[in-house]
């Protein structure tokens, strides 16, 4: 037994001794460093962790990673195809997880990117085999435009591969994931395609414009598309796959199209600037160049990457020298150069960021296609320059006489002709009149008499008038818009331009012009005008028409004592809820059949505006005594009570209306319509359905509250309320747990306003639904910005008080839901409080409501227990985890004494399940004896007064802006 106890010192002597023979023998001494293969990473880059071995003879022979074992191995691989010299790729893949993994090794052939300015890289096969230290030979993928192979790794193996390379030079080499690729694959076909697609729709295009268009450029523009479609489908594979290519002929392919495409550019450069035309040597120039690319192309045939390597070098000059080239022209004024500046500054730019990417400055894999992409955006753009030259100006062909010139003009502008033959008493209009009449054909060929019939009998005497003028004083012009009858009856505007034309003796033998139909702009114009002054919805008067006939009205009762006008303003109650219940298009509905209700009431003389939303006025002026005149306010209320139904819902309506009799003391039309809005909002405020008519002593009654109130109403909009935050404490070990959310105005004028000064209001106006929804959102989204960023467990949470509005609405459980799915927050964290008094008020209901509020992940927070009168066995239905404790039962008495009920509700609430917040903690001994109670949590003065954001922020977590970006990467 004694030697199996030596066991394991041998074997690990034995696997010290091959690592230290592995490290030190021939090639490759120190053991690879294995790539770490991972399953969520789609690509791996290898070129960095391979590598190269440049050997004499066709073997090598070199050290394996190390294994899970820890053993590092010697393998010989030969090459495939024998030679004097071979080279090599050598690296280590490693499987760390529990499953096997297929991963593709990939080597394109070809890369614009660090292809070289000077004899460049232009494609070959890269990899002519791979041998792994283990496992199964990688099979060879059909790819071809790469040398693609297929490994599969078993689980927590570490295999070496031995790659045979073709040439000692490589471009790329990347691990890919097998979907990835394929993905990647197929997003640049589609885009190969489609640039494909547009390069050959283009080249057709011009060489169409060439068979229609003789011009000398058109030919060599498409020229140009021609060699740019081969270019760009040598590149992206195309004409591989198209003709079966191998890799030698590629590259031909691919200098060739270099080189042609630089023979393109001088040739388009010398036809379009018509270089010829500045001095003979220019033409000599190119000529001479053209000579050389054409040998370029030659020696492409011959020698690929020398070929390509000076039509890239040729491609730079015919940049910079055809750019100072347009330059220098567009400064003599050659109309052609200035219009080619934009083009060729964009190509100009493309060429150097070509030449950043074959030097390898750009090494991104999405530059070459963008490039390609760019050279074909080059190119439609010289199409576009090359038109707009060819074709501006241009459509007649030869010289054109006066009179051929008046008539071609006459048609270009689809003016129809109208002519009146003086002596003969025969007048004359283009048959396009009387298409658009609906009439026979000539039948607005007659005499003056029988055409005016056709006039509308208001533009009869103005017409007839206007051609005994110009026939009387034998001069002028007629210059009318006339209405014209059709056939079925209604009118058309047509606009009627005319002069005479005086014969031999001085009279006026013909009166000659043009007619336009312009019923459209007159329509347009009319609409302009009624839209102007009268509703969209409803078509009543605005504000603005309102305004204009009560000026009216106040004018009438200043002439007639007897004359009382009244202004009657209605504002249909809690139509905003409605809105909100059940929809828009419902409501307008609602307002659409109240305009109609209230225009069945009124008599000729009165006048029915819709002022706002679901503001009516009335300007009553059927009436005159003050008890008939209040007798039809009470008929309008009484109308207004009739249920409207809707989809078999019946909605009860009611309105809040004031009245205000106007006399001759009132001196303006806005100071009338302003004390009809004063009572209309007395008549709100104190509870709706109901009227009230104005008295002076209104003016002075509660101003203030009212300008409150309406500029609550624009609080919102204005950003003018801002949300401040209370910390909660945890007592156990002081930090801040949480905040509750409270609302506070920012008068523009009265400066920071507390909630008491305008909750009430809020309350009474309903916008307290508006507000609470905006408190909610604003308190949701700081919530879910703290817990991204601070990640703090246990979370911070925040509370948000719901009013009774709010809570009776059926639309709260919409809000809340809505409020959620835009700001993501972790369940239970925003906590909405709701007052005892609040959910007893209908405990069913409030039980149903609470429990739907809880599955949609809100906390409940039970807000002033112990000051309502509570049956416990409704307590225990609602689903609250939180009970706030009022200030009143947390405050210590004026002996030091606490309530002896605090401890009992402490108790209480804990036996129900939930957590306790205890209000109004002022002092450090009120919270040492909160704790003692067993109280969780409390709130007050002596944690902080409310905060804003960032404060609050700072309190929870003071952790630097380092350690806030990693956690907000993360």
């Amino acid at each position: 037994m004694p030697e199996v106890r030596f066991l394991p010192v041998i074997r690990a002597a034995l696997v010290a001794v091959v690592a230290l023979w592995a490290m030190l023998a021939g090639h490759g001494a120190w053991a690879l460093d294995a790539v770490v293969v991972r399953q969520n990473v789609p690509a791996i880059d290898l070129l960095p962790a391979v590598e190269r071995h440049t050997v004499e003879g066709d073997r090598i022979q070199v050290s394996t990673a190390p294994g899970p074992d820890g053993i590092v191995r010697r393998i010989e691989v030969r090459a495939r195809e024998p030679g004097a010299e071979s080279h090599w790729l050598v690296f280590a893949l490693a499987n760390n997880t529990d499953e096997q993994l297929d991963r593709l090794i990939v080597a394109p052939h070809f890369r614009m990117v660090d292809s070289g300015l000077i004899w460049p890289d232009l494609g070959s096969v890269r990899i002519v085999s791979m041998t792994p230290s283990q496992g199964f030979r990688p099979e060879q993928q059909s790819d071809p435009g790469s040398d693609t192979f297929l490994v599969t790794l078993d689980p927590g193996a570490t295999v070496t591969l031995v790659a045979e390379l073709k040439t000692p030079r490589i471009p790329q080499l990347y691990l890919w994931e097998p979907e990835a690729y394929k993905t990647k694959v197929n997003s640049f076909t589609l885009y190969y395609g489609i640039v494909i697609g547009i390069a050959g729709l283009l080249a057709l295009f011009l060489t169409i414009l060439f068979v229609v268009k003789g011009s000398a450029m058109f030919p060599a523009a498409a020229l140009l598309g021609w060699a740019v479609l081969a270019q760009i489908g040598t590149t992206f594979g195309f004409w591989a796959r198209v003709f079966d290519l191998s890799t030698e002929v590629q590259q031909v392919w691919r200098a060739c199209g270099e080189a042609i495409l630089a023979s393109t550019l001088v040739v388009f450069l010398f036809a379009y600037l018509n270089l010829s035309r500045w001095h003979v040597r220019y033409g000599h120039i190119v000529l001479g160049w053209l000579i050389t690319l054409g040998g370029l192309v030659t020696l492409a045939l011959f020698d690929p990457p020398m070929g390509a390597g000076v039509a890239r070098m040729s491609m730079l000059g015919v940049a910079v020298i055809g750019f100072f080239l347009v330059v220098y022209l567009s400064t003599h004024g050659y109309d052609r150069a200035v219009l080619l500046i934009p083009t060729w500054t964009l190509f100009l730019v493309w060429v150097f960021a070509a030449g950043f990417t074959i030097t390898g400055i750009f090494t991104n894999e999405l530059v070459a296609p963008a490039l390609l992409g760019g050279l074909v955006l080059i190119v439609m753009l010289i199409g576009f320059t090359v038109m707009q030259h060819a074709f501006s100006g241009g459509g007649l062909a030869g010289p054109v006489g006066d009179i051929e010139r008046r008539a071609l003009a006459l048609a270009g502008a689809g003016d129809m002709v109208w002519d009146w033959d003086v002596g003969r008493d025969a007048i004359y209009t283009s048959p396009e009149a009387e298409q658009l009449l609906g009439l026979k054909r000539g039948s607005l060929e007659t005499d003056a008499a029988g055409w005016l019939e056709t006039l509308h009998p208001a533009d009869r005497d103005r017409f007839r008038t206007a051609l005994d003028s110009l026939v009387e004083h034998r001069r002028g012009r007629i210059h009318q818009q006339l209405r014209m009858r059709s056939q079925d009856g209604h009118y058309l505007w047509f606009s009627l331009r005319a002069r005479p034309v005086i014969g031999s003796d001085g009279e006026v033998v013909r009166c000659i012009g043009t007619m336009v139909d312009i019923t459209e702009n007159k329509t347009a114009e009319e609409r302009l005008l009624h839209d102007a002054v009268h509703d969209n919805l409803t078509g009543l008067p605005n504000r603005a028409l309102f305004l204009d006939r009560l000026e009216a009205a106040l004018g009438f009762a200043r002439l007639d004592e007897t004359m009382r006008p009244a202004i009657i303003l209605l504002d249909i109650d809690r139509f905003k809820q409605i809105n909100l219940s059940a929809g828009v298009s419902i409501g307008d509905s609602i307002l659409l059949t109240i305009a109609r209700r209230l225009s069945r009431l009124l008599k000729p003389q009165d006048t029915l505006a819709r002022l706002s939303g679901d503001q009516y006025g009335i300007i009553l002026l059927s009436e005159r005594e003050p008890e008939r005149i209040t007798a039809f306010a009470d008929t309008i209320r009484r109308t207004l009570r009739t249920p409207i139904t809707f989809a078999n819902r019946e909605i009860f309506l009611t309105a809040s209306i004031g009245l205000a009799l106007i006399d001759a003391d009132h001196g303006r039309r806005e100071e009338a319509l302003k004390d009809a809005e004063l009572a209309m909002q007395v008549a709100k405020r104190t509870g709706g359905d109901r009227i009230e008519v104005f008295r002076p002593a209104l003016r002075t009654q509660k101003t203030d509250r009212l300008g409150l109130e309406s500029d609550l109403r624009r609080a919102l909009e204005r950003d003018e309320i801002a949300i401040l935050y209370q910390p909660i404490v945890r007592l156990e070990d002081r930090t801040v747990a949480g905040f509750e959310a409270l609302a506070r105005w920012n008068h523009p004028k009265l400066g920071k306003l507390a909630p008491s000064e305008f909750i009430p209001i809020a309350e009474e106006t309903g916008l307290i639904i508006d507000l609470g929804l905006f408190v909610m959102d604003r308190a949701a989204r700081q919530l879910g910005s703290w817990q991204r960023v601070l990640r703090l467990d246990p979370p911070v949470f925040v509370s948000v008080n719901v009013s009774s509005r709010q809570l009776l609405r059926h639309d709260l459980i919409q809000d809340i839901k809505g409020v959620l799915a835009r700001n993501v927050v972790i369940p239970d964290t925003l906590k909405l409080e709701l007052t005892e008094s609040l959910v007893m008020e209908n405990p069913e209901y409030a039980a149903q409501m609470l429990l739907r509020i809880r599955e949609l992940g809100a906390g409940l927070s039970l807000d002033d227990f112990g000051t309502g009168h509570s049956s416990l066995a409704y307590l225990q239905r609602f689903p609250f985890d939180t009970v706030k404790i009022d200030q009143q039962f947390v405050r210590a008495s004026e002996r030091g004494t606490r309530p002896v009920l605090l401890r009992s509700i402490v108790a209480m609430a804990h036996d129900l399940g939930m957590e306790v917040v205890a209000e109004g903690a002022e002092t450090e001994s009120d919270a040492v004896e909160l704790a003692q109670l067993g109280c969780e949590f409390a709130q007050g003065f002596a944690f902080g007064e409310p905060l804003s954001a960032e404060e609050a922020r700072r309190l929870i977590s003071p952790i630097p802006a380092e350690s806030q970006r990693a956690a907000a990467g993360r």
